[in-house]
């Protein structure tokens, strides 16, 4: 024992910390598959751009490999070819600018009515208990359904389009709305109202600023349904647009301006998307501390 002492008393003593320190030249490794971690900017540009180009290298290679007829099928070029024809030849720029319109339109009346509406269900259970059942029954009928109906009551004219993209878009913005204003905790609104605040002041000055990260990010979303109902949309006598655009050429069998048409309104609905993405960003710096 005392050998064991003396040996002991011998040898420097070692640090944890400065054992596992790896020298200071060396490269910070980042883990691949650690969870919620933040990427090297330069490993997630790589992989966007696998995840961008990979399906595009497959899908050439198909067209390509003739196992496909081009007329359900068409290659990257040919898609690229119509493109081109629908810029310089046709109104591309006109299609894009009254869709994006029509879509943006539908989508901001419904976040205006839907978002006072869905802090009053998330609010006050009595309002919940009366409105959201039917909400909910709404919600599950498909806006096509009432075209018919918006024919009749408003028409043919873009306020026809402008409504069948309201409907799809609305009844879920409401609930989602209200998901949201229940996920504030309870705690907060109970220290409010211990400190005295009224029912107003505690859903203007605790709920709202509690809620907007997640408020916002239901408007991005709902946005993106919103492009979902485009074509339906544009059903209702529509003379231009993405959608009547992508109806036509299926009357003639055109399936790469069928092609060029979904992958514009994909283009568009990923620039808007991550506008709002970049609105969050700077709205909110504070959620993204670290990420």
């Amino acid at each position: 024992m005392p050998d064991n002492d003396l040996l002991m008393t011998a040898l420097p003593p070692v640090r944890p910390a400065e054992a596992s320190r790896e020298p200071e030249w060396l490269p910070v490794r980042t883990p691949w598959w650690r969870l919620r971690t933040a990427l090297p900017a330069r490993r997630a540009a790589l992989l966007v751009g696998a995840g961008l180009l990979l399906p595009l290298l497959a899908w050439a290679l198909l067209a390509a490999s003739g196992l496909v007829d081009p007329v359900f099928m068409p290659g990257p070029a040919a898609v690229l070819s119509r493109l081109h024809d629908w810029a310089f030849d046709e109104d591309l720029a006109g299609d894009v600018a009254i869709s994006t319109a029509r879509v943006l339109a539908g989508w901001a009346l419904s976040a205006v009515l839907a978002l006072p509406l869905g802090l009053a269900i998330g609010s006050y259970r009595t309002i919940q208990a009366l409105l959201e059942p039917l909400t909910d029954f709404i919600r599950y009928m498909p806006a096509v359904a009432f075209i018919p109906l918006v024919m009749v009551w408003i028409g043919i004219d873009e306020g026809a389009k402008v409504a069948i993209i309201f409907i799809g878009t609305f009844f879920q913005m409401v609930l989602m709305v209200a998901e949201d204003v229940r996920r504030v905790p309870l705690a907060q609104i109970e220290a409010a109202q211990t400190m005295g605040a009224s029912r107003g002041e505690i859903i203007q000055h605790v709920i709202v600023p509690s809620a907007k990260p997640a408020l916002l990010d239901t408007l991005r979303v709902t946005m993106g349904w919103a492009w979902t109902y485009l074509v339906v949309a544009e059903l209702v006598a529509a003379g231009s647009g993405l959608g009547f655009s992508i109806l036509k050429a299926q009357r003639f069998l055109q399936t790469d301006k069928i092609f060029a048409g979904i992958l514009l309104i994909g283009l568009v609905g990923l620039l808007l998307d991550q506008l709002m993405r970049r609105l969050h960003r700077l709205a909110f710096p504070y959620l993204y501390m670290g990420r």
